[in-house]
């Protein structure tokens, strides 16, 4: 059974960073390609998309909301990716999810439980 399981959430004032990791397993990725994404969810709105990487084209994508605070990056352990998150906005305030895609294709089929990022003013 595949498992994504996120970390690095915590309470930040803005202005600040955090930096969230997440790792899969219990599934054969490709050592070459995998794909992965963040997603969050803030009180009383919609799921969104924040990030995404294609590890076999080293191809990333992002936000319009996030782009140039937000970067997304494949650790190196197996399997991981991590969020950084610079000159974090209120805005920014939400539960974040990651996604596993193990076909870079297949659809984000794998998420984690999330973890809780706040941001004071």
């Amino acid at each position: 059974q595949v498992q994504v399981v996120e970390s690095g959430g915590g309470s930040v004032q803005a202005g600040g960073s955090l930096r969230l990791s997440c790792a899969a397993s219990g599934y054969t990725f490709s050592r070459s390609r995998y794909c992965m994404a963040w997603f969050r969810q803030a009180p009383g709105k919609e799921r969104e998309w924040v990030a995404s990487i294609d590890t076999g084209a080293g191809s990333t994508n992002y936000a319009g909301s996030v782009k140039g605070r937000f970067t997304i990056s494949r650790d190196n352990a197996k399997n991981s990716v991590s969020l950084q998150m610079n000159s974090l906005k209120p805005e920014d305030t939400a539960m974040y999810y990651c996604a596993a895609d193990p076909l870079c294709g297949g659809g984000y089929n794998y998420w984690g439980q999330g973890t809780q990022v706040t941001v004071s003013s």
